[in-house]
């Protein structure tokens, strides 16, 4: 995948992530959209490493999966924070 495709891919999963999350949460959308980027490819590597494949384009199963990794992250964060 390409670098836009990341960001895109990101920006999704960043906002599905913040969307799904319980409570208030302090991160903007810079904060989401970085945590979304970063969450995909903390997704993609987790989910290569336990047989799930990885992010092999822009699908259900990438935007699923980057979403986990984007909720990991943001949870991660709100406890850091």
């Amino acid at each position: 995948m390409g670098i836009l495709s990341w960001v895109i891919l990101g920006l999704i999963a960043g906002m599905l992530a913040k969307w799904l999350m319980p409570g208030k949460d302090g991160g903007g959308f810079i904060i989401t959209t970085l945590l979304g980027i970063a969450g995909a490819f903390v997704g993609g590597f987790l989910g290569s490493l336990i047989g799930l494949g990885g992010m092999d384009g822009l699908s259900l199963g990438s935007i699923a999966t980057a979403t986990a990794g984007a909720f990991i992250l943001l949870f991660a964060y709100n406890k850091l924070k």
